[in-house]
C-alpha cells in the first residue's frame, strides 16, 4: 500500500512528464485549467500575481484597477527611451515597444494605447533632442511609431484625438523633421 509521500511522488512524477510534442500549448493549459474547481483556480491567479510584477501589472490593467492604470507603461517607456546616462543606464527600444504590446494585450482600449504611442514619441524626441542622441535605429524606431500614433491617434474621438496630435505637434515631430533634414 503507498503511503501520502509516495501519492506525492507519483503526482509530482505525472506533473514532469513530457508529451510525446517538443513543448506543451495553450490547448494543454486549457485542459487542465478546466479540471480547476473556484477555489484552486483563484488561487493559481494568486500565485500568479504573486510571482512577477508584470503579471500584478497585467491584472491592474485588466481589471481597471487603480488611479492610473497606464502609470507603470509610462514608467517603463521612460526608463527605456530616457534613460539616466550619469548612471549608465541602457536605452532599449525593444523593452519600451513591449510595455506598449503588454498593455494591448491587457486590455488594448485604443485611447490608452494612442497614449502610450505619444508618450513613446514624447520620450525619445525629448531623449534624443536633450543629449544628442543620434542612433539611427532609434531614429528609425521612433518615426514608426510616430506613424502608428497618428493612425491609431486619428481613429479617436475629436477631443481626444486633438489633444494627442497637438502633443506629438510639440514634442516628437520636431525631432523626426531635424532627423530627415
Amino acid at each position: 500500500m503507498k503511503g501520502l509521500d509516495d501519492e506525492l511522488l507519483d503526482y509530482g512524477t505525472q506533473m514532469t512528464k513530457r508529451h510525446p510534442r517538443s513543448q506543451p500549448t495553450w490547448t494543454d493549459v486549457k485542459a487542465k485549467l478546466a479540471d480547476l474547481d473556484r477555489a484552486n483556480l483563484m488561487g493559481l491567479v494568486q500565485d500568479l500575481y504573486a510571482a512577477h510584477k508584470d503579471n500584478q501589472t497585467f491584472l491592474h490593467t485588466r481589471f481597471g484597477l487603480g488611479e492610473d492604470v497606464l502609470k507603470p507603461y509610462k514608467e517603463t517607456l521612460e526608463r527605456w527611451l530616457w534613460p539616466d546616462v550619469l548612471r549608465n543606464q541602457d536605452i532599449s527600444v525593444a523593452k519600451a515597444k513591449q510595455a506598449i504590446s503588454s498593455y494591448r494585450k491587457a486590455v488594448g482600449e485604443p485611447a490608452g494605447l494612442a497614449e502610450l504611442m505619444v508618450s513613446y514619441c514624447e520620450s525619445a524626441a525629448g531623449f534624443s533632442n536633450n543629449i544628442g542622441y543620434q542612433d539611427e535605429g532609434y531614429f528609425d524606431a521612433l518615426v514608426h511609431m510616430f506613424e502608428q500614433a497618428l493612425k491609431v491617434t486619428c481613429q479617436l474621438p475629436a477631443g481626444d484625438r486633438d489633444a494627442l496630435i497637438a502633443r506629438m505637434d510639440r514634442g516628437a515631430h520636431p525631432a523626426i523633421i531635424l532627423d530627415m533634414a
